[in-house]
């Protein structure tokens, strides 16, 4: 008995000596994954980190090594964060877990579904975007120079790698269709300069510091030249010809994301994604069904009410073929555009008690894209020291009618992407990953929403730009019939081509590219007007709940404050609010 007391003694003793394990919170647990994740992001490409001058590392690398590394790095992270309690978290931590949720939950859903076998949709594509990424480095010193051009040299790894997984592709079933690559490789092609001075890779030696020397600015400018030479059109060329000769020849024949492998599970993964809601394609076919009618009932009233003589058809094709109601210059375009956006900045203080400081420009869609791009779009800044841009589509000014532009300025610039994003952007005191965050449903639905606010702004004072906003509005709600239709319900291309152009007054350009865009881009249309329709909503019940408490500029402040996050945890958010302004 004396003996076995002495050695619980020891035992209480050793277990005395051992260093406290400090029990941790919900909130310390989600915080620590927080700066993994972030410590794993900034590695994981060069252009999360522009600080990044490790040259060795100056494109991202696509090997299936790297790949599958950081997947499993991601599944670490995301397992982790599946394990804390999120009912023991403050709002502000729970928008936190719900944001990272979904997005490292689609960072492993599009490696499982290998969706990097197609770096490309019918608009865009990787040849585009590696332009984007290096020319929004900074360009400060010497060294940053120096940088660039051994950039430049991985270019031609870079495109062997993502032309080695679009050959997986091919392998496998997992294309475009060919039918939206038709024409494709003149994006490509635009790349290929005759005077390399012209190539957007040679934009940044045209302005070069005043601090560095004219005899060094004279050799980087020549380095510049050969690397241009050496690698950059060789890596366009070589695409071009794989485009030309093997891709689009064996591209899949079929639409519908529901014919990939596994492309019904897909297809839904994809739903819920950018959606952020739980419905299914069919719910989603009958919603756009019924918002088509109750629009089309709104547009009628307008045709009648200017004295039309003829049917909604009639009024289309005059509204498609008249010139009134084209530009005839991209400068005309460009020049009412920017008016209109102006306008409505004097209205912002009447609708937001909170504005960003970002500026905006208003530019043309880039030539190299412009054929095949839709009719505008929000492109934010890359760094503190820029603008953002609303991109307007020149190209063809026959197909881009002046009555939708009171609706297009205010969903991509104000009080849309631009108003939407730069607060975002600026928010304070949370993790870098939310100022980032983009998530569709809860952007293209304020985006959306924004062109709904014209109406309280007095905008649409004209019944041909009012009719302008409903098929705005009803080329959304088309979206949520013509997407699951080719994807899930069988649809062709051309009944969906058929079923935008009768319901809508877009131009016939516009009714194929936007298509195009849809079948290389499952479920992203959907995002839109599910998005609207929940900020509807929620704000219909708070002005019901608080009656004469309820004010607009501190609802959208409420719904914008926080950035972009799923329409679930706004729900939250606004529920919370609603309770709190009672």
């Amino acid at each position: 008995m004396k003996t076995l007391l002495v050695i619980l003694s020891m035992l209480l003793m050793a277990c005395s000596q051992l260093p406290d394990k400090k029990v941790l919170t919900e909130k310390q647990k989600l915080h620590q994954v927080i700066e993994r994740y972030q410590q794993f992001y900034q590695g994981s490409s060069p252009f999360h980190n522009s600080k990044n001058v490790e040259n060795h590392r100056l494109l991202p690398d696509l090997s299936a090594e790297t790949l599958a590394n950081n997947f499993q790095a991601t599944s670490k992270i995301f397992d982790e964060l599946n394990q804390i309690d999120q009912s023991k978290l403050v709002q502000s931590e729970q928008i936190n877990y719900s944001v990272l949720h979904y997005k490292l939950k689609n960072q492993l859903d599009s490696y499982l579904n290998k969706e990097h076998y197609m770096p490309l949709t019918a608009e865009s594509g990787f040849h585009v975007g590696i332009s984007w990424g290096i020319k929004n480095l900074p360009f400060t010193s010497v060294q940053n120079y120096q940088d660039y051009l051994v950039r430049l040299s991985h270019l031609p790894r870079y495109f062997a790698q993502q032309m080695a997984w679009m050959e997986k592709g091919i392998a496998s079933g997992r294309t475009q269709p060919a039918v939206v690559l038709q024409g494709f490789e003149q994006s490509i092609q635009a790349f290929v300069k005759e005077d390399v001075r012209q190539s957007v890779y040679y934009q940044p030696f045209n302005n070069m510091p005043s601090h560095i020397p004219a005899e060094i600015k004279t050799q980087l400018q020549a380095k510049a030249i050969q690397a241009i030479n050496d690698y950059v059109l060789p890596s366009y060329q070589q695409y071009y010809q794989f485009m030309v000769e093997r891709y689009q020849p064996n591209a899949r024949n079929t639409i519908a994301a529901a014919s990939l492998p596994n492309g019904q599970a897909y297809y839904q993964n994809r739903v819920a994604h950018y959606t952020t809601l739980a419905l299914s394609a069919d719910e989603i076919h009958q919603i756009g069904i019924d918002e088509v009618s109750r629009i089309r009932a709104e547009m009628e009233s307008i045709i009648e009410q200017v004295g039309f003589q003829g049917d909604f058809t009639d009024f289309v094709e005059f509204l498609r073929t008249d010139s009134q109601f084209y530009a005839k210059t991209p400068e005309q375009l460009l020049k009412e555009a920017s008016f209109i956006a102006k306008k409505m900045d004097a209205k912002l203080p009447s609708l937001f008690k909170t504005l960003p400081r970002t500026p905006y420009g208003v530019a043309p869609v880039p030539a190299n894209i412009a054929p095949k791009y839709t009719t505008g779009r929000y492109a934010g800044p890359s760094n503190d020291d820029q603008p953002g841009y609303y991109w307007v589509n020149t190209y063809r000014l026959d197909r881009r009618p002046l009555y939708v532009l009171e609706a297009l300025t205010l969903h991509e610039a104000v009080p849309g992407h631009h108003l939407q994003g730069s607060l975002a952007r600026e928010m304070q005191n949370v993790p870098a990953f939310r100022n980032n965050t983009y998530i569709s449903a809860f952007g293209e639905g304020w985006g959306l929403y924004a062109e709904y606010l014209g109406i309280e702004a007095d905008f649409y004072q004209d019944p041909y730009s009012d009719f302008g906003r409903l098929t705005y509005e009803m080329w959304r709600a088309c979206r949520l019939v013509v997407d699951t239709g080719m994807h899930s319900k069988g649809w062709s291309r051309e009944r969906a081509m058929a079923y935008l152009a009768d319901n809508t007054a877009l131009s016939l350009h516009n009714v194929k590219t936007e298509i195009d865009r849809y079948i290389s881009w499952p479920g992203q249309a959907l995002s839109y007007k599910l998005g609207e329709l929940t900020i509807k909503r929620l704000r219909k019940q708070a002005e019901q709940a608080l009656g004469a408490k309820f004010d607009l500029r501190s609802f959208h402040d409420e719904i914008l404050k926080n950035g972009s996050m799923p329409l679930s945890m706004l729900e939250q958010v606004i529920n919370r609010y609603i309770e709190q302004h009672r």
